[in-house]
């Protein structure tokens, strides 16, 4: 017996998940797609399962049951998905980089800036603005070793 009583999690397969007819997990993963990419309801920083579940008429079990077999994924890490690809565009958008981080985080749907720096570095190893900082430093630099010659 270990000191803490800590056992290795096992995956189990969630049963209901196979309960659940293809047509209607393929209909639930259209309108997953719909609100994240027409309406953008992750933008939302209190947008949950629950909340989708209830805007298209099911249960939050079969929304979860979708994410997992059609994104592979949770819905957590799923939404966190589209806010970080939301604030990268905005963040590499020559228009808007002089926002600050916090202002690119509640744009993006994140709560605060602080669950943005950690989402994103989870992400990508590195803040939001050293990811900045790099996208347009590579940009400024010379294309192809086309320099002058003497």
């Amino acid at each position: 017996m270990t000191k803490y009583n800590l056992r290795e999690k096992k995956e189990a397969p969630a049963l209901y998940r196979t309960a659940i007819r293809t047509e209607v997990i393929d209909d639930i993963y259209e309108q997953i797609l719909r609100k994240m990419i027409v309406e953008k309801r992750y933008r939302d920083p209190r947008y949950n399962a629950q909340r989708l579940a209830e805007e298209i008429g099911t249960n939050a079990r079969y929304i979860s049951a979708a994410v997992s077999l059609r994104f592979q994924t949770n819905f957590p890490t799923l939404i966190a998905g589209y806010r970080l690809r939301d604030a990268i565009a905005v963040m590499t958008d020559k228009r808007t980089k002089s926002l600050n981080m916090g202002t690119v985080a509640t744009q993006s749907g994140f709560a605060n800036r602080q669950s943005f720096y950690s989402a994103f570095f989870r992400a990508y190893g590195k803040t939001p603005k050293q990811y900045q900082n790099e996208f347009f430093a590579r940009l400024a630099q010379p294309k192809g070793g086309k320099g002058k010659t003497e």
